[in-house]
Order: structure tokens, then C-alpha cells, then sequence
């Protein structure tokens, strides 16, 4: 059994992701009461799949939407709040 984590990350999609996309997010901006980790998990992948829609259509944005589908958005969520000493309700 081989070990896909990478960068003390889920997986490769899940570090990259959030290098690119997320890390540039400040999770304050979009805090609200209610939100559990959940919510953010899902506002990051709605957000990282809205990117990926600009670049238009075809084969490369199957090729984006499969790689985003391999993202473990949760840990992205947990990350980000930590990183910023917040909690989710």
C-alpha cells in the first residue's frame, strides 16, 4: 500500500489547491454566525470550482473539475481556521 499524502497534506490535489486558490483567503472576511466547518468546507470548493469555470470549457476544465474532485476540502477548512485561531460553530 503506498502513501499518496504529500506535504503533510491529504493528498497532492488537496496541497495545491490550497496553495493556489485558498491560501489567499482570509476565512474573517466570510465569518458568520452558524457557519461550522462544514459550511467552509463546502464555500471553498464552490469558490475553487467557480475559478476553474472561467478558464471556459472542454477538455481541460473535465481534466480541472476531476482533479478538484480528489480535493479533501474539510482539512482545507480545518487548516485555514486554525491558521487563523478561529472556530467553527
Amino acid at each position: 500500500m503506498s502513501n499518496n499524502t504529500y506535504n503533510g497534506w491529504h493528498n497532492y490535489e488537496t496541497w495545491r489547491v490550497n496553495m493556489e486558490l485558498i491560501d489567499p483567503i482570509d476565512p474573517r472576511d466570510m465569518m458568520a454566525d452558524g457557519m461550522d466547518l462544514a459550511d467552509f468546507a463546502d464555500y471553498f470548493r464552490e469558490y475553487s470550482e467557480d475559478v476553474i469555470s472561467c478558464s471556459g470549457e472542454g477538455l481541460a476544465l473535465d481534466y480541472a473539475r476531476a482533479f478538484l474532485s480528489r480535493v479533501n476540502w474539510r482539512e482545507i477548512a480545518r487548516a485555514k481556521l486554525a491558521a487563523y485561531d478561529l472556530e467553527a460553530a
